[in-house]
């Protein structure tokens, strides 16, 4: 099968998936009411690696009734800044601003996860293809309205969104170092997140796990070859690694030079 045709198929398989509570109007009270996990992803749409893991791990949300005992939230704002005027700066220039702004729309526009998310992979898949500025053909591919979107994205209240997302973001406790940062029940999962079904079925307090839970909480998700999956560090982050690693090659240095004056 080939990669189109794989996508293709999985975007269908989204669409007709069993339809959701909103996510994005439930609180994290009323979800625990409920006795569903809140699973939050706060990403950037330029980030390899945030379309690495929508494209190939997160659909799987959808899958054997993982979505019967959790909600999932997408928040596209990521790594970006905030600069005077509320002028907003992403991480890997314009584009990224267009389509996180973009996402921000779809998502306010179809606000039940299961009629926004197949718009999000298939711009995702496109940016995992490094086609994404054919991002617009989403739109007849899954034959969807454009005009409510792209009113959002024009008239600025897209703008409002992300500056919402901006403010939710940079509120996290812990503190985002990088993305994707996925979070379930307000616990990071760190450089675990492809694992994320697992750590979904732990959580969950209810008595009834769905099939999802039974194959993941016996074969966890492998990690990548050096145990590390690959992220996209905020500007502070890198500045720290960077600082850390001057301090380290200094102390060498002088350790070498000590060594040889003896």
């Amino acid at each position: 099968m080939s990669r189109s045709t794989c996508v293709s198929f999985i975007l269908l398989v989204l669409i007709s998936a069993t339809p959701l509570i909103s996510s994005t109007n439930l609180s994290k009270k009323e979800a625990e009411k409920n006795e569903k996990v809140v699973i939050a992803l706060y990403y950037e749409t330029l980030c390899p690696y945030c379309s690495n893991l929508i494209v190939n791990y997160l659909y799987k949300y959808f899958e054997d009734g993982l979505d019967s005992i959790s909600i999932l939230k997408l928040v596209p704002y990521g790594n970006a800044k905030i600069k005077p005027n509320n002028t907003i700066v992403c991480q890997h220039g314009a584009m990224e601003c267009v389509l996180n702004t973009v996402e921000s729309c779809a998502i306010h526009t179809w606000p039940d996860v299961k009629d926004h998310f197949p718009f999000i992979y298939c711009v995702e898949s496109l940016v995992y293809e490094d086609n994404y500025d054919q991002w617009e053909t989403c739109f007849a591919k899954l034959n969807l309205d454009p005009k409510p979107v792209m009113d959002c994205y024009g008239s600025g209240y897209g703008k409002k969104l992300e500056l919402q997302y901006a403010a939710e973001t940079d509120a996290l406790e812990p503190r985002h170092t990088y993305v994707p940062w996925l979070v379930v029940d307000g616990q990071p999962l760190y450089d675990d997140y492809t694992d994320f079904i697992s750590y979904v079925c732990k959580a969950y307090k209810g008595t009834n796990l769905p099939k999802a839970c039974e194959s993941s909480l016996s074969s966890p998700t492998q990690k990548n070859a050096n145990g590390i999956h690959k992220v996209c560090y905020t500007e502070k982050a890198t500045k720290t690694m960077l600082s850390k690693l001057v301090l380290a090659i200094s102390s060498w240095v002088l350790q070498d030079n000590v060594a040889a004056s003896i």
